[in-house]
């Protein structure tokens, strides 16, 4: 698959201060990447760079393997975290007026600003203006601006901010679709529960340096510490948590099941495997719940902050 966009050794200085080192990566034609970091990590300052809101000091940024340029804007559409619709203007017209921004002549934008204020059943606001409605309601207005002109690369920050669940869920089933049908997203968020159904592959930007990137998969392989969670039902569980202790590293569980069963979180050292586990807790006991221990996108993110 190719690469869409392909940041390579790029680094930028507001004065004295480095919000961008060094930082390379590659976002594959048709997927959505989960951009993440804590606040103030750089995330902001490379959106900037890829919507030529501001340049690199040193290093590139290529767009679809050519020199990113500014007539690239057409094939990039961006949703920032801080919205930016003019409170007293009707809706209608100034989303028309954004369209023509990215190159839509009148017409085509409103006849697709139709069929979107159709699909999200919101026809009957074309005339209201934006102090008129929630902030979740002005969400999804600036959500079909940036994807009205169907560009290529849609960039996502903190898509889901202000929804409720309901609405929330309308969004997330609408980007799968905007992916489906060719685009590539870029998901910038702290909701790690986003990231773990949405993206494909991440990138973990901390202290302005890319400390992790790659397929959200492989990374979890790799992070992963061949920990069992075991829930069973035991005549004498008293005598099976020793045993199971001299075996293993077995530690107090963190999870929950109904009854009162032995619950354990259980390591395997180096040349155990899971089979004998489960044969040595199926030979004197029913075996309610068994399952490695798969870290989270929210477990990876915390563990490589802290540990950078």
């Amino acid at each position: 698959m190719n690469n869409i966009l392909s940041i390579d050794s790029v680094s930028k200085h507001y004065g004295e201060f480095t919000a961008l080192n060094n930082v390379s990566m590659n976002i594959r034609e048709g997927s959505i990447f989960g951009l993440l970091g804590p606040n103030g990590a750089g995330k902001t300052t490379l959106i900037r760079i890829i919507n030529q809101i501001t340049s690199p000091d040193t290093g590139k940024v290529l767009f679809n393997n050519t020199p990113l340029e500014l007539k690239h804007i057409k094939d990039i559409g961006y949703l920032p975290e801080e919205r930016g619709l003019y409170p007293k203007m009707a809706i209608g017209d100034q989303a028309v007026y954004l369209a023509q921004l990215k190159g839509l002549d009148r017409a085509t934008a409103k006849s697709e600003l139709n069929k979107w204020f159709e699909k999200f059943e919101i026809k009957d606001w074309w005339d209201k203006k934006v102090t008129e409605l929630s902030k979740g309601m002005a969400q999804k207005i600036q959500f079909i601006v940036t994807v009205l002109h169907k560009p290529k690369l849609l960039i996502f920050d903190e898509p889901f901010s202000g929804f409720d669940p309901i609405n929330a869920n309308l969004i997330k089933d609408e980007i799968l679709l905007l992916r489906e049908e060719g685009a590539t997203v870029i998901f910038s968020t702290h909701r790690m529960e986003s990231v773990e159904e949405l993206c494909e592959d991440i990138a973990l930007i901390n202290k302005s340096n890319k400390i992790l990137d790659g397929n959200l998969d492989d990374i979890k392989k790799k992070y992963k510490s061949n920990t069992f969670e075991i829930a069973v039902d035991s005549k004498d569980p008293i005598s099976l948590s020793k045993k199971l202790e001299s075996i293993y590293d077995v530690s107090n569980p963190s999870f929950k099941t109904i009854g009162d069963n032995l619950k354990l979180n259980v390591k395997l050292k180096n040349n155990q495997n899971s089979e004998d586990l489960l044969k040595l807790l199926n030979q004197n006991t029913k075996v309610i719940h068994f399952k490695e221990v798969i870290p989270s996108v929210n477990d990876i993110f915390i563990n490589s902050v802290k540990n950078d």
